[in-house]
């Protein structure tokens, strides 16, 4: 997942969409285990109405413009795909598993060809068959201009896939997509791709119908393959009522309880009105969460000394970083011993009091996620301790030809997110300057920013920056950040430190092809602690996502995929 606080329809975005940023924050009860929150399955009832309260729009409500991750997590309640993320709480719900296909996938041809059948039953609102046919016409109609906004990858790596135009310009569809008979589908690769299952819970694999699809009107009521239908859509996504689809059948989904009769979506709301209204949980608010709007450091402050509203806070955790990023062709940057003397400075222990403290941020000295399935590594080849270690890093300047110490400008945005906002960069500010580093601050506005930390002929030597990914791997955190392929010249590029070493683009390679997940992991895990020597990032914290919830709501999950409430398993009665 990109920056969401730069691409904020990715993760939960989340609106992991998430699949927006939003979508990237979490709930999950911090006191009391997540399993035993609001009481579990035994006291979860089907009926009712869930209300939720949102800050941000779900706007583009069809399946090929989304951009979600395990399929998002309003959008999974009407857009079912081949896969989807398990949903169980923590490190269980980082897993893959079948969804509208009987397995993850079936490999062939070194990684390269990817076959799915489909379970028998499966049927849209109406009533009508699902088909193979309807999956791969929903992925085409992904790679129309107008319905722009998904993922990239199935551009990437299908075969023909970028110079596709879909099936409104090109009728013929697509040769790298099977469809052999009414349940099965088989993808045709350019190259090895072993997390293909984990693409496969993205929104474009979400069938469509091709004789109910209206172009871009199709938002306004998607043909359902989930439990849930799409009654009402007012103010592209601003009011979603959805109300049960008769058709779906738990028999053919093990993932979503659907408990509620109705869901009922409201956004545009002030994040302070919808803490306030949970809170409070006075009427219908009882029965309401949210899947964008966190808690913050004075808020939280007040709900702890709240017994009863403390066992209503839910605390999750996304894989996601936030990072110092040099740019080495930028002097004094260039210097190695320059970015690893400014890696030994750091106070990680203010950082994180800037962060809002250590119930909203934990301390990082590594690139990936503290997460099994992202292969997490430990390691600090930098040990700055809690506090920094001014001592060291002024050896390393005097080694690097800068005994008196040097002046330098952190880059950092001016949007209020905790993470790459004025408190963080001060900060950073205050820990240099006790090794003889001055820090100048520029502070820009977000897309200014944005625009001038994401192209290489304006990158910064020096900025804040923070990475979310499109799924629990290592694979989408690192390779965008380090593949020397993935440079953009003339468009939005990740790859801060320009790093284009082949030994670990070729590692990159090899690990795609392998199909045993829990040994990519090791591997992402290893390369991980091998970029990480170069100094090229300074980790600083992942971010803890804390959100209240109504009192009358039952059965709380939350994974390590999203780190979000998951309102496929909420109850209210």
């Amino acid at each position: 997942m990109r920056q969401p606080s730069l691409i904020a329809r990715r993760v939960a975005v989340a609106s992991v969409s998430l699949a927006v940023a939003a979508g990237a924050v979490a709930c999950g009860p911090e006191d009391n285990d997540a399993k035993s929150s609001g009481g579990g399955d035994s006291q979860a009832k089907k009926g009712g109405t869930l209300s939720v309260l949102n800050s941000t729009p779900q706007s583009d409500f069809d399946p090929a413009r989304l951009y979600t991750s395990g399929g998002g997590n309003v959008p999974s309640l009407v857009f079912r795909t081949l896969t989807t993320r398990n949903r169980e709480n923590g490190a269980a719900g980082s897993e893959v598993v079948p969804d509208l296909a009987t397995d993850t996938g079936r490999a062939g041809k070194n990684a390269t060809v990817w076959t799915y059948t489909l379970k028998k039953g499966l049927k849209y609102e109406d009533g009508t068959p699902i088909t193979s046919a309807d999956i791969k016409y929903g992925i085409e109609r992904s790679f129309a201009a107008e319905l722009s906004g998904g993922a990239p990858y199935l551009r990437d790596w299908l075969i023909g896939g970028a110079d596709y135009q879909g099936p409104y310009k090109d009728k013929k569809g697509l040769d790298s997509i099977e469809t052999p008979d009414d349940l099965t589908i088989v993808f045709h690769l350019n190259k090895p791709e072993g997390e293909f299952p984990y693409l496969a819970t993205q929104t474009q694999f979400t069938p469509v119908p091709k004789a109910k699809d209206t172009g871009t009107k199709y938002e306004e009521h998607p043909v359902s393959s989930g439990p849930y239908k799409v009654v009402k859509n007012e103010n592209d996504g601003e009011r979603l009522l959805l109300e049960r689809n008769t058709h779906w059948s738990a028999s053919t989904d093990a993932e979503r309880k659907a408990y509620p009769d109705r869901i009922d979506v409201r956004s545009g709301l002030d994040s302070s009105v919808i803490n306030q209204r949970l809170s409070s949980s006075q009427g219908t608010d009882a029965a309401a969460v949210t899947t964008d709007t966190n808690l913050g450091p004075a808020e939280l402050a007040k709900v702890t000394g709240d017994k009863e509203l403390a066992s209503r806070v839910g605390t999750g955790h996304f894989g996601y970083t936030n990072y110092i990023a040099f740019n080495p062709k930028v002097k004094p940057f260039d210097n190695p011993k320059v970015r690893q003397a400014i890696s030994y400075a750091i106070d990680r222990s203010s950082v994180v009091n800037a962060a809002g403290g250590s119930s909203l941020a934990e301390p990082a000295t590594t690139y990936l996620p503290d997460q099994k399935s992202f292969g997490y590594t430990p390691y600090d080849h930098f040990p700055a301790g809690a506090s920094g270690n001014a001592a060291k890093a002024k050896e390393l300047l005097k080694e690097a030809g800068y005994k008196n110490g040097l002046t330098v400008t952190l880059t950092h945005s001016n949007s209020k997110d905790f993470e790459t906002s004025p408190e963080i960069a001060t900060a950073v500010q205050d820990a240099l300057k006790k090794a003889g580093i001055t820090v100048k601050l520029q502070g820009l506005e977000s897309n200014d920013y944005s625009d001038k930390v994401q192209s290489v002929k304006t990158e910064p030597g020096f900025f804040l920056a923070h990475w979310g990914a499109d799924w629990p791997s290592g694979g989408p955190f690192l390779a965008p950040i380090f593949d020397g392929r993935q440079i953009v010249k003339d468009g939005a590029n990740f790859n801060t430190g320009f790093l284009n070493d082949p030994s670990v683009n070729d590692e990159i390679d090899a690990i795609n092809k392998l199909t045993d997940l829990d040994q990519a992991a090791e591997r992402w895990g290893a390369l991980d602690k091998k970029i990480g020597e170069q100094a090229l990032t300074v980790p600083l914290f992942h971010p803890v996502y804390k959100r209240l919830y109504g009192k009358g709501v039952k059965n709380i999950v939350i994974s390590d995929w999203t780190g979000v409430l998951d309102i496929s398993q909420v109850a209210v009665k």
